[in-house]
């Protein structure tokens, strides 16, 4: 891909797109504060028995089908058309 082509795929995005996409080239291209926050540490918190049983739950429910299709999360955040 050439930078004409990527800007043509910029040119079709609507306005909450391409600001998503604008943030994440903003971290590519080493602009300081939201690089050091990409690469902060994740935290780690100690799961207590109210939210390991709150995730046993969720993936019995992904495991009988009843998640939601990433395509209706994407719609959902404006990110299809």
């Amino acid at each position: 891909m050439d930078r004409r082509q990527a800007h043509e795929l910029l040119d079709r995005l609507g306005p909450a797109q391409f600001t998503a996409v604008a943030q994440l080239l903003e971290v590519l291209a080493g602009e300081p504060l939201l690089q050091s926050l990409a690469q902060a540490p994740e935290e780690e918190e100690e799961i207590t028995a109210e939210t390991g049983d709150a995730l046993d739950r969720s993936r019995a429910s992904l495991a009988r089908g009843e998640g939601i299709p990433h395509e209706e999360i994407l719609r959902e955040f404006g990110l299809t058309k």
